[in-house]
């Protein structure tokens, strides 16, 4: 008895995506992707200087960087209106800050681990720590990630039939990462509608797994795992029928998931309107300038795109600003719609794990 008690304490321990050795990796692995793509735009920017790039921001209009910093901040809100949406629709009404707390984990882990393989887990973590059953957070989660996808194949859609012209502007080596990381998206936009619709699709993918493993013995008693692997997909077949048959929810849930892609384009947007003294409606060709560049991020598995991201955007705006200022340009924007976003989304995940180690130890 106190064997499992031991074995149950110990599991409790290490269910958090804050803890255990692998994170401390990812997050040593992202400063250094960091050090390294802030250096990669330096060199490529000869005329580049400390001095000047604080003049260029001094010289910044201030409301404008407010508007980027609150366009940065509505990337992490309309995540976490999406995921509310959705978890009202299975009874579970959370507050705002709830909301607030699985969108920032998602984007946080989803910035340190490779192809972003740490985001969902994390919300998935504190779904679960305020009551919902794993299965409905699991079939939640695709359907969030069905709409997330569905949002950036539609603004691609829509830059490359609109602003075709931005497109060719860019290299031919980064039309390609662009082309690429379109695809990617509408392939894994028809994966992730194939397993909410199709549960057997996931079904059997979970059972090749199973068998592998135990194959290669690293899991052992392969029926007792696969039947309960029958009574899981039962329950998520269950909670995948019910978020389907929202169609309202799932609209609104793709209306946000639009404005939250919306919102993190736009910070380059005001901080170029910032820079140059140019009205909203003057720096609009950097807003579909992004739209590739975001496209073309995800033609890498590279936690936060960093590198790829950075030079597709040193690319495409020295079309508009000229090299040096290119340079300054991409390390503001980045400053605001990565870096602060991942730091402040790291430190809100912090103080929720926080306080439910502190209410689990009180218990």
């Amino acid at each position: 008895m106190n064997e499992t008690k031991q074995k149950l304490k110990t599991k409790k321990k290490n269910d958090s995506p804050l803890t255990g050795k692998k994170q401390w990796v990812y997050m040593l692995v992202f400063v250094i992707i960091a050090v390294m793509s802030v250096s990669a735009i330096l060199m490529q920017s000869k005329d580049f200087s400390l001095a000047d790039f604080a003049d260029y921001i001094q010289e910044a209009s201030v409301p404008e960087l407010i508007a980027a910093g609150l366009s940065m901040l509505g990337f992490i809100f309309f995540e976490g209106a999406a995921l509310l949406l959705l978890c009202k629709a299975f009874g579970h009404k959370q507050s705002l800050w709830r909301g607030y707390i699985y969108s920032a984990s998602d984007i946080y882990f989803s910035a340190i681990t490779p192809s972003a393989s740490g985001g969902q887990p994390a919300s998935a973590y504190f779904m679960m720590k305020d009551g919902m059953n794993s299965m409905m957070v699991a079939a939640l989660l695709v359907a969030n990630l069905c709409m997330y996808m569905l949002a950036i194949v539609v603004i691609g859609f829509a830059v490359f039939f609109f602003r075709f012209d931005i497109f060719m502007q860019f290299g031919l080596g980064y039309q390609i990462l662009i082309v690429v990381g379109f695809l990617i998206q509408v392939f894994l936009l028809v994966f992730f509608y194939m397993l909410l619709k199709k549960d057997r699709l996931l079904h059997r993918m979970c059972s090749a797994l199973i068998n592998f493993l135990c194959k290669i013995r690293i899991l052992r008693n392969k029926e007792g795992k696969l039947k309960k692997l029958d009574a899981y997909m039962k329950r998520y077949k269950q909670h995948s029928e019910i978020i389907s048959g929202h169609k309202k929810t799932l609209f609104f849930c793709f209306v946000f998931n639009l404005l939250q892609r919306i919102s993190q384009i736009a910070v380059t947007m005001f901080v170029y309107a910032a820079t140059t003294g140019k009205s909203i409606m003057e720096s609009i060709d950097i807003f579909f300038v992004q739209c590739f560049v975001t496209l073309g991020a995800n033609s890498m598995p590279i936690p936060g795109a960093m590198g790829v991201s950075d030079m597709l955007m040193l690319d495409g705006y020295s079309t508009y600003v000229g090299q040096a200022d290119a340079a300054n340009l991409v390390l503001l924007s980045r400053a605001f719609s990565f870096y602060s976003c991942v730091i402040i989304c790291g430190v809100s995940t912090l103080i929720q794990y926080l306080a439910i180690k502190k209410r689990r130890n009180s218990k």
